[in-house]
């Protein structure tokens, strides 16, 4: 088992033996608690960045088949997009609400 601060450097090869370079960064999906992608270039900022770099310059998480000395990835990609739903979830109300004077 690594460290997600231990991938950072390793080479990336498909399940094919092709190369595609090595781990620079990786990226958390917060809302999801999981690692999303990681990056084979640094990423010098998130806003105005376009899809297609994104694509071809990482990796979706989804798609590592094993992490070792080196990253082993499918070679057969998973889609990266959701599933839909025909239903909105229903929005959630929080735990604990704070009424400014209620307590005087």
């Amino acid at each position: 088992m690594k460290r997600l601060s231990e991938l950072p450097g390793l080479d990336v090869y498909t399940d094919q033996a092709k190369y595609l370079g090595k781990i620079y960064d990786v990226i958390i999906d917060l809302q999801k608690g999981e690692v999303a992608r990681l990056t084979l270039r640094p990423i010098e900022t998130l806003t105005g960045m376009d899809v297609n770099w994104i694509k071809s310059n990482t990796v979706a998480y989804k798609n590592v088949v094993s992490v070792a000395d080196i990253i082993v990835v499918s070679s057969k990609p998973k889609e990266d997009s959701e599933p839909e739903t025909s239903t909105p979830a229903a929005p959630t109300r929080p735990k604990y609400s704070f009424v400014p004077g209620r307590f005087r």
